[in-house]
């Protein structure tokens, strides 16, 4: 059903979205005559690699800098970039990856190898599910950009910070999702761009609806500052890239 669902979504979106996805990939090109997607290297399902399409919101040839994390701040990132960026519209063209069936509407966000390579045994278990668009971590965490703005070392800081709560959220994902709960993310994902306060209750609402620990509940409402903590299955702080 889920699989219907995502193709059904994928193809009726892309056709309505056409328009709008060919302007928006004429204003990036207009930027500097370069190619308006970026296909960025990913792990999905069962430790497969996809590449996963997103409109470029940096100049030209940024992933060679061979930085995966980025904060707001970061000198790669286009003026009309940081507004894709903002709004998660950079993020649309991976309907295409939706209707290729290498993700899904929702699911934990797609990581690179370098980054998967990380993971605790327990973390793995992201990758038992296609990876989706969006996810209940893609609102809690959606100010990834200012969480780790002005880091001296940006993928250090996401291990650290963000890694911990990203991969909780996405492992309880795993363990109950259901349409009515992509329903509901999606709902969540849509209101967070509007209104980031209302999308954080309904996320700690939705969380308590399914039994999640206190402490996730706790953490997804952002109330509190986030300090660094081990990852999922692992008993110390990441201090190193690898």
């Amino acid at each position: 059903m889920k699989r219907v669902v995502d193709l059904v979504t994928s193809v009726c979106g892309l056709v309505v979205l056409s328009p709008l996805l060919a302007l928006i990939s004429l204003a990036i090109w207009a930027q500097d005559r370069k190619n308006p997607f970026y296909t960025a290297p990913r792990m999905g399902k069962g430790n497969t690699g996809f590449s996963m399409i997103k409109f470029r919101s940096m100049v030209h040839n940024a992933d060679k800098t061979g930085v995966d994390s980025t904060g707001n701040n970061d000198a790669r990132i286009t003026g009309l970039g940081s507004f894709l960026r903002r709004f998660k519209i950079d993020e649309l063209p991976q309907l295409i990856n939706v209707l290729r069936g290498e993700m899904s509407l929702v699911g934990p966000r797609p990581n690179v190898e370098r980054e998967v390579r990380l993971y605790s045994s327990e973390e793995m278990h992201l990758l038992d599910v296609r990876p989706g668009i969006t996810d209940i971590a893609s609102i809690v965490f959606a100010d990834e950009g200012d969480i780790l703005e002005n880091k001296s070392d940006p993928d250090i800081a996401y291990n650290q910070l963000i890694r911990p709560g990203k991969s909780s959220l996405g492992l309880f994902y795993v363990r109950n999702q259901s349409i009515f709960v992509d329903i509901k993310i999606l709902a969540l994902t849509a209101r967070n761009s509007i209104d980031r306060q209302k999308a954080l209750s309904g996320v700690a609402v939705l969380l308590k609806s399914l039994n999640a620990p206190i402490d996730l509940v706790t953490m997804s409402t952002r109330e509190q500052p986030l300090v660094p903590s081990p990852p999922p299955g692992l008993t110390e702080i990441v201090t190193s890239r690898d």
